[in-house]
């Protein structure tokens, strides 16, 4: 059974931490060092929370996020405790039914103020850059690639948090700057091994990883993986039988939400318009798609 759409979570007896663009933060009282995150079904588009939740949206996020902590537990450790309501302190458990099936109980961690991102593909934001200077974040690659290629190699493409707008695409030696020399190559070495693998699991199940971002943490003192893990949300994966480079390419995410944005008139500021039904509708069945492909042989 789906279930409910949630928006916006309202959870008496927890301890609100914070909301972003899709989850909602809570703590348990009494317990620092743990916390509650919630994926909710909101979506955004060009830095902007759309009126419209699309439905089993932050069930699929968590679905996916779980079943790639579980294949990667070997190379690095996680912050995932449990998604498993029924599992989590009580004052979770009372709101099992906002909760269910999208929520994780997590170990608190003191995150890194950098985003690890890896491309394998000349997408997005790499392909704009590509274009005026041939190179990708200093990474200089072979001149002549079209839009879509697969590249020589993946490419460490690090970039900034930004509370609010777009992440800031930096530089290997901005990244070592912000961190240490030291503790960058291992994150630069830990996310490139993660996307191998990745990739690998994915190719097998007919989908290609184009690219994706990972946040890490500290707990305990040791680099942990956190936040989500290799989400449509937070990686671009497309159909391996429809890719033909040289053009964009149709994927696994909220690309029917942007398209029809990009065609409505909306000057992409607040407040956002409502969605149709349909673009609804299709959004949710590519969500679904993408953890179809890549979890059903784990259930």
């Amino acid at each position: 059974m789906t279930p409910r759409t949630v928006h916006r979570t309202d959870l008496p007896g927890l301890e609100f931490v914070g909301r972003g663009k899709v989850r909602d933060i809570w703590r348990v009282p009494g317990d620092p060092g743990h916390l509650v995150i919630v994926t909710t079904d909101r979506i955004s588009a060009f830095d902007v929370v759309l009126p419209n939740p699309i439905p089993d949206k932050g069930r699929v996020l968590t679905s996916v996020s779980t079943f790639w902590f579980d294949v990667l537990r070997d190379i690095v450790p996680n912050h995932l405790v449990t998604a498993d309501v029924t599992r989590m302190p009580e004052p979770v458990r009372r709101h099992a039914d906002v909760l269910g099936g999208r929520t994780m109980y997590v170990k608190a961690c003191k995150p890194f103020p950098v985003e690890c991102v890896v491309r394998g593909y000349l997408a997005g934001s790499g392909l704009k850059d590509y274009r005026k200077t041939g190179a990708v974040c200093g990474i200089a690659l072979p001149p002549g690639l079209r839009e879509s290629d697969r590249l020589p190699e993946p490419i460490f493409t690090p970039a900034t948090k930004a509370e609010s707008g777009h992440d800031e695409n930096i530089d290997f030696g901005r990244f070592a700057e912000i961190l240490g020399r030291g503790t960058a190559e291992t994150l630069r070495d830990l996310t490139m091994r993660i996307f191998t693998t990745a990739s690998r699991v994915a190719e097998s199940r007919g989908v290609i990883l184009c690219d994706t971002k990972f946040e890490f943490g500290l707990h305990d003192g040791k680099i942990t993986l956190i936040d989500e893990a290799l989400t449509p949300d937070s990686s671009r994966y497309w159909d391996a039988k429809l890719y033909v480079p040289g053009r964009s390419q149709p994927s696994f995410d909220k690309q029917p939400v942007r398209d029809w944005l990009e065609g409505s008139g909306w000057d992409k500021t607040p407040p956002a318009p409502d969605l149709p039904a349909d673009v609804v509708r299709e959004t949710t069945d590519r969500y679904r798609e993408i953890e179809r492909r890549l979890t059903e042989e784990r259930r």
